[in-house]
């Protein structure tokens, strides 16, 4: 062979090996990356009057078991590989399902004796969101919700509209007495009796709770392995509400935030308080142009500004770099984690 081809040859093979030594290392590198991300995840089952000395054993641990079987269900999603969205839309899908909780099955009743539920989803990477409210046969909320960010142009969809665009995504309605749970008709019949004997200027605005009054909303946040941030909430509103009364918990950026550049918010309390103050939101904003850590941001917002509005209630948040923050200003939240060594920490009273 002619000496010049074969040292054109030589050199040729010799980019072509150099190249795939590149390839190769960025591809092991890529691979380590990805691998040694931080995942995290967080869950909130409500906020309120919750006193160790008013809860059973067996009623503590069935609400300790519940909020562990979702949190590992999101959890496990996030390990191998999944999705921060399936994360928390599969781990609310569980507490959705369970009596326990003002969301979904265990949803509370209207003044008139239905049952209406709100939720919203929000996806960090792109900001899209869904939401409904006020809808009446979804079993599970939050799955419409998500529905609505991925399969229409809108952000929220109410009542039988909602309903409707179910019914064309092949969501199979369920009846109202689905969501009856004797627990919730009784706190119902409680409430407008004393609303009943109340004099008027004692009498609590209608559709409206008391401070005393445990707020079951629930929610979740995540953060993935391709560092994408999600949140999601799911209520079945107040006791005894009126009017189509929709709190926070469907409404972007007070009960529901998600930013890749921040955090993911979910929030459970008096509505009305986290709507005036864009709760969720601003945790973020906080963050985002006030340099605060998600601490720093999550503390003040709760335990300064919603306490200082004479609101109540509490939120469960992440960061992009698997940090969480749970502050709440009420006697306890049902809320819990999972720490590094994928145990699922679950507490519900102020310890």
């Amino acid at each position: 062979m002619d000496v010049a081809i074969f040292q054109t040859c030589f050199r040729q093979f010799s980019h072509l090996g150099a190249w795939i030594v590149v390839m190769i290392v960025g591809f092991v590198y890529s691979q380590e990356r990805i691998s040694g991300s931080p995942i995290g995840i967080a869950i909130h089952g409500g906020a309120g009057t919750i006193l160790k000395e008013n809860m059973s054993p067996e009623k503590e641990e069935a609400y300790r078991s519940k909020l562990t079987e979702a949190l590992l269900v999101g959890y496990e999603i996030l390990k191998e590989g999944g999705s921060s969205l399936d994360a928390v839309e599969k781990a609310i899908n569980i507490l959705e399902d369970s009596p326990l909780f003002n969301a979904g099955k265990g949803a509370v009743f209207t003044n008139s004796g239905t049952n209406e539920l709100d939720a919203s989803i929000m996806d960090g990477k792109t900001l899209n969101a869904g939401a409904v409210a006020a809808v009446k046969h979804i079993k599970n909320p939050i799955s419409l919700a998500r529905l609505v960010m991925e399969k229409s142009p809108h952000v929220m969809l109410a009542g039988e509209g909602a309903e409707v665009f179910a019914e064309k995504q092949g969501v199979k309605p369920v009846a109202q007495d689905y969501f009856y749970t004797a627990r919730r008709w009784q706190q119902l019949q409680k409430v407008k009796a004393k609303e009943k004997s109340a004099a008027p200027d004692q009498s609590t605005p209608r559709g409206s709770q008391s401070k005393s009054e445990k707020f079951g909303t629930v929610g979740v946040v995540a953060l993935d392995r391709e560092g994408n941030l999600a949140a999601g909430t799911s209520t079945g509103g107040m006791t005894n509400k009126r009017f189509g009364r929709v709190g926070d918990s469907p409404i972007i950026g007070a009960g529901t935030y998600a930013n890749n550049q921040t955090c993911a918010v979910s929030a459970t309390g008096h509505g009305e308080y986290f709507i005036r103050g864009v709760i969720a939101y601003d945790v973020s904003a906080l963050m985002q142009y006030g340099g605060l850590s998600l601490t720093e941001a999550a503390d003040k917002v709760i335990m300064e500004k919603l306490s200082a509005m004479g609101g109540s209630g509490g939120i469960i948040a992440i960061d992009r770099d698997g940090n969480i923050a749970m502050p709440f200003n009420t006697a306890g939240m049902y809320r819990g984690y999972v720490d590094g060594d994928g145990n699922a920490v679950i507490r519900i009273y102020r310890d």
